[in-house]
């Protein structure tokens, strides 16, 4: 049986370490790139490089940055007293994209799973409490997934959060835009009647 080159198996190996990606795919975008002009992979590479050079977290709220504090939290317009806790950072990125939010956030890096053996401790919690404890955050609003790791672990933050004075808010959950009620599963009906809202 046939053999890649060894340089070509290595960049096989190494795009099957991204999530998601199977060997099949990672053979694909290998291939792919073979084919282009040196430039193009010239590109790749100097994207990776300036990624990895230029892309650090946050100070503040544990974010993907390129300066030590990310423009959400140095941006003076965003209401201090609104914080956002979030699993990881493109959960950021997708609330933003609703451009109804206006606070800052704060992300955990993971939730508890242990499977995976990510425990509280693993998560930036404590960095959470403190952050909550400053007398300039009144609510903290808990954007973890409605699944067993993102219920677990927002409710480790509500116990973490019990002493101090603040408002600890859900993000609610029902039914998707174009869902089906006749398909929907108990849980999540039940949480779209509590999560109603008034419209008259």
């Amino acid at each position: 049986m046939a053999k890649f080159p060894a340089s070509l198996q290595q960049m096989v190996e190494q795009f099957n370490r991204l999530p998601g990606i199977g060997t099949k795919t990672s053979e694909r975008f290998v291939f792919w790139l073979l084919k282009q002009p040196k430039e193009i992979m010239t590109e790749f590479m100097q994207g990776f490089s300036q990624l990895r050079d230029t892309v650090q977290v946050c100070s503040r709220c544990y974010n993907f940055s390129e300066s030590a504090v990310c423009g959400i939290c140095s941006d003076p317009r965003r209401d201090q007293a609104l914080v956002c806790v979030a699993a990881e950072a493109p959960e950021v990125w997708a609330i933003e994209q609703t451009g109804e939010y206006s606070g800052l956030y704060h992300v955990l890096g993971g939730v508890v799973n242990q499977i995976e053996g990510v425990g509280p401790s693993e998560l930036r919690i404590e960095e959470l409490v403190r952050r909550a404890s400053d007398g300039v955050v009144k609510e903290v609003i808990l954007a973890t997934n409605p699944d067993v790791e993102g219920e677990t672990t927002a409710m480790i933050i509500t116990q973490a959060l019990s002493s101090v004075p603040i408002h600890i808010t859900r993000i609610a959950r029902g039914l998707p835009m174009g869902g089906d009620v006749e398909y929907a599963d108990s849980v999540t009906l039940s949480n779209a009647l509590k999560g109603r809202t008034n419209i008259k």
